[in-house]
């Protein structure tokens, strides 16, 4: 995977979604679903920025961080997808998808901490 790649493009999505709520979902949302929607981006464009220092961080310095930027952006993709569509009245079914991409983004974290403990 190339994390520049998905950083890049997660970041350019996030703006976007963003730019989306604030402009044609605002008044055709719940406040609570606007909420969630919110959410989502905040959460996309805080991990496409750790996409890119992942991708930085493998070319510069060569650790080993492929399962940390593969958790970051299927956990970005569960966590932030779902978010969006449950805001958009998707079937509840969706909602145990959403932790699951928190754990994912968690577990990025915690892999990226563990290939960068012996810098």
């Amino acid at each position: 995977m190339n994390a520049l790649l998905a950083g890049s493009v997660l970041g350019a999505l996030g703006v976007a979604a963003g730019a989306f709520a604030a402009h044609a979902l605002k008044a055709r949302l719940a406040p609570d679903a606007l909420a969630a929607w919110e959410t989502g981006v905040r959460f996309q464009l805080v991990h496409a920025l750790a996409l890119l220092a992942v991708g930085l961080l493998a070319r510069q310095v060569g650790l080993p961080l492929r399962g940390s930027g593969l958790a970051f952006a299927w956990g970005t993709v569960l966590f932030s997808g779902s978010l969006y569509v449950l805001a958009l009245g998707g079937p509840r079914w969706l909602g145990p998808v959403t932790p699951l991409g928190g754990v994912l983004l968690i577990a990025g974290w915690v892999l990226l901490a563990l290939a960068a403990r012996g810098l």
